[in-house]
């Protein structure tokens, strides 16, 4: 029995092993706040665990011209980006080609995105296997996650149009 190294396997969202997107908010150069969407694999995909993850997660970005570790992919710029931010009913949802994920931001969140009319997004290949979704996150360990070089140069960056249904 041969196996296909991941590098060149075909992309299948259950690489991708249990991907999260997690909101908050902080305060950016310009003095506001800024809202903010992390994006992580647990790094459990079935086949393969972490490096398969960061792999099918770099095969995604790249697909679809988010450049790994390059520079910020302004979205407002760009109508015809392939990966979307709905935000409605105090939901957010990222929608990505073949798959979208969900989160519920908190008020600070809403209303940063309400003003600004984007959130940054750091959608990065590195798994944090300890963020396990369902279980309260702390300030410390988000702010050296999401703050780490390894994190930071392992991730796409996207500034994303916040949109929202028309009634």
């Amino acid at each position: 029995m041969t196996s296909t190294p991941s590098a060149t396997r075909p992309f299948s969202v259950a690489d991708l092993g249990t991907l999260v997107v997690m909101p908050w908010s902080g305060e950016a150069a310009d003095g506001g706040d800024m809202p903010y969407l992390l994006a992580y694999s647990l790094g459990d995909a079935p086949d393969g665990g972490a490096e398969t993850t960061a792999a099918a997660i770099e095969h995604l970005l790249g697909d679809n011209g988010m450049p790994v570790g390059g520079n910020v992919v302004d979205g407002t710029e760009r109508p015809s980006l392939p990966f979307t931010l709905l935000v409605q009913s105090g939901a957010a949802v990222l929608n990505m080609p073949g798959l979208n994920a969900q989160c519920v931001p908190p008020k600070e969140w809403l209303a940063a995105v309400a003003e600004r009319g984007y959130a940054y997004l750091v959608f990065t290949t590195r798994p944090w296997p300890e963020a396990v979704p369902g279980k309260p996150v702390e300030a410390d360990a988000l702010t050296a996650f999401a703050g780490a070089a390894d994190t930071l140069d392992a991730a796409a960056h996207i500034v994303l149009p916040a949109r929202s249904l028309r009634s």
